[in-house]
């Protein structure tokens, strides 16, 4: 034993001596990303929050930053490759490449169109048609409330004015309960369910019920999906690991979020149990035997709205407005 000992240590030692022993291997280098996902931290952006916390943006040699953007404020710079992802609705890829911007669109993330209108159940508006003549609520005539909107009318061939339709900010539960409107158009997963927590019974028109429309997902322009198909590849597969155990194990996703969602951090039993109803709901919506994959004839129902009210001047090669290509 002593001979073996004597003998590691003069191989050790002349190893140091003529240099020949081995470096120490250097840490993986990550490439800064940083993702548009909406203008404020949120349950329903959960998946993300699951991804980062364990560990899966890394695996792919990731490091993420969540920007808060609005979408009319992320398209252009993804397009402009001064950001080069974000969340955002597949509208707006239409739109922005019918105005030249070279984005695309490489992950579903929603399976149904999130647009929903709403009511308090004692008004009796369960159907489309129940709302002619009503005083409906909308953010603005932008977005996809509004396209969402128009789709459900195109749909049942309800006529623009079905509804004196009043833009309202993000003001619906407020002008709902105040009954300043009759109906509002809101996103499926949210309000319908912060307005049954007030203790109001509701009544919720999906628009999903009605169309189907292409909706979010992550998207990034074509500069780098030519120069960095490896970044692409990995954002995609770090975002569907997160979805996916955010759909097996909603406890946990809340329990995370809370590190990223100010009003969870505090821990109040009433907000906790009303973000578990509202990551229920989008888990709803999220729920898709193809998960990332998108549908063609979706995108060509989207397109044809767009069309129809005049949001586009012409036809696109949605082609190029979508890829499959990373998460099949």
């Amino acid at each position: 034993m002593r001979k073996l000992f004597l003998g590691l240590l003069l191989l050790g030692l002349s190893a140091a001596c003529t240099g020949t022993s081995t470096p120490p291997t250097p840490a993986a280098t990550l490439t800064h990303v940083k993702l548009a996902m909406g203008y404020l931290p949120d349950i329903q952006f959960a998946p993300f929050y699951v991804a980062e916390t364990k560990g899966y943006f890394k695996e792919q040699g990731i490091e993420i930053e969540f920007a808060p953007l609005f979408e009319n404020e992320s398209i252009p710079l993804v397009g402009a490759n001064q950001l080069q992802f974000a969340v955002v609705s597949a509208e707006q890829i239409i739109q922005a490449r019918a105005q030249g911007a070279p984005v695309t669109y490489v992950m579903k993330w929603w399976e149904k169109y999130p647009i929903a209108i709403i009511s308090k159940a004692d008004k009796g508006l369960k159907l489309p048609k129940d709302l002619a003549g009503r005083k409906v609520g909308i953010p603005g005539l932008y977005g996809a409330s509004y396209i969402g909107w128009q789709a459900l009318l195109n749909a049942e061939d309800l006529p623009n004015d079905t509804a004196q339709l009043e833009a309202i900010g993000f003001t619906q539960l407020q002008a709902l309960t105040a009954g300043s409107v009759d109906a509002a158009v809101v996103y499926a997963n949210n309000e319908p369910v912060q307005l049954a927590a007030m203790g109001e019974a509701v009544n919720t028109i999906y628009v999903s019920d009605y169309v189907q429309l292409a909706s979010n997902g992550l998207a990034t322009n074509e500069q780098t999906i030519k120069d960095h198909p490896a970044l692409v590849q990995g954002m995609v597969t770090a975002t569907l690991h997160g979805l996916n155990d955010t759909l097996a194990n909603p406890d946990e996703a809340v329990d995370i979020s809370k590190a990223y969602v100010e009003a969870l951090s505090q821990g109040e039993a009433t907000t906790l149990a009303t973000a578990r109803k509202v990551l229920a709901a989008s888990i709803e919506m999220w729920r898709t035997d193809q998960p990332g994959v998108s549908d063609p004839a979706r995108w060509e129902v989207t397109q044809s709205v767009l069309l129809k009210m005049g949001l586009i001047p012409a036809a696109i090669n949605l082609d190029q407005a979508v890829t499959n290509q990373f998460v099949k």
